[in-house]
């Protein structure tokens, strides 16, 4: 089976080997962050509705577990766009909670939508949340973010408070850093007294690793990221290596293998390395996919993307990308 909302799963430096979830299964999103790795917003909204129904999540994910069934460390609602605009999230939540009742569920938001009690109601279901929170300085916030229309540094930072209140499980925080957009002294002043009010569990700093949606979006220089990492005592995400929580290639038919490496180059452009890393494949495994998928149209070579530079970001020895090809 060929599955449309079901991807993975991604080795994750935060929450170890992951199932991903997509809850809206295109570009659509509150925001439009300069780095998004996934590409352009195709449609800024706030709007909330049932963009992808729950059942048909649910029905992919019970047959994953049923015929792939690999070990897993977390169920994670992510996907193309901000999740939390899907209606339907809570029911994903609870249905991913009763097919896999000993895998943490997690979600990632850009923490906009919690603005909403409903949705703090609903999402306070989940055992780990991973909101992002890239600068509480209004003209920065504006430019790294890009929010729809409604959507302020303020009302994000209270909402999120609001929610640490009645959320009793575990909130992992992100700051990612673009050059001269939100690293300023100003921003790092502001995070540094609002992350004690806001308690979470762990804080990781990062930069672009990967192209992001916009050429301007470049990686801060590793000496001014360690420096925000010690300020706010943020978590140093280790890379993950084929160790052996690697997904085996053993476990998986060629046909799975090729599924798992497509679907992570529809979401963004990759190396060889970069996919071995994500999915936790060996590097042999994923080149082999890739010759096959290459023949076949279902991946592409493309040239460096741009913004493909910085301290952090991936080497000229790495290979070349590669993209989703026709569908």
């Amino acid at each position: 089976m060929k599955y449309k909302y079901v991807f993975g799963p991604v080795l994750s430096g935060r929450l170890g080997r992951s199932l991903g979830l997509d809850l809206t299964a295109a570009t659509i999103c509150s925001m439009d962050c300069l780095y998004c790795e996934v590409g352009r917003t195709a449609v800024l909204t706030t709007e909330r509705k049932a963009y992808v129904p729950a059942k048909a999540i649910l029905d992919e994910l019970a047959h994953w577990q049923e015929h792939v069934g690999l070990p897993l460390d977390a169920v994670t609602l992510g996907g193309s766009g901000e999740p939390l605009l899907n209606t339907e999230f809570g029911e994903v939540i609870r249905g991913a909670q009763r097919i896999m009742p000993s895998v943490p569920v997690a979600v990632l938001t850009n923490a906009s939508l919690l603005v909403e009690p409903e949705v703090r109601r609903e999402l306070a279901q989940a055992d780990i949340v991973l909101p992002s929170l890239d600068s509480l300085v209004d003209e920065e916030f504006a430019a790294v973010n890009r929010p729809a229309q409604g959507v302020t540094t303020q009302a994000v930072a209270d909402a999120l408070l609001a929610f640490r209140s009645e959320f009793a499980g575990r909130i992992f925080l992100e700051v990612l850093l673009v050059a001269g957009v939100n690293d300023s002294e100003e921003n790092l002043r502001r995070l540094k007294a609002f992350v004690p009010l806001l308690r979470p569990d762990r804080v990781d700093v990062v930069t672009m690793t990967r192209p992001g949606a916009y050429t301007e979006a470049k990686a801060v220089p590793r000496e001014s990221l360690e420096r925000w990492r010690r300020e706010l005592c943020a978590d140093i995400m280790q890379a993950v290596g084929q160790s052996s929580s690697a997904l085996s290639a053993n476990l998986l038919t060629k046909q799975e293998i090729q599924e798992i490496v497509q679907n992570s180059v529809r979401r963004r452009p990759q190396t060889v390395a970069q996919l071995a890393q994500a999915t936790g494949l060996s590097a042999e495994s994923v080149r082999e996919a890739l010759d096959i998928l290459s023949r076949t149209g279902g991946v592409r070579t493309i040239a460096a993307p741009a913004g493909e530079s910085g301290s952090e970001q991936a080497s000229a020895q790495d290979g070349p990308y590669y993209s989703a090809g026709r569908r």
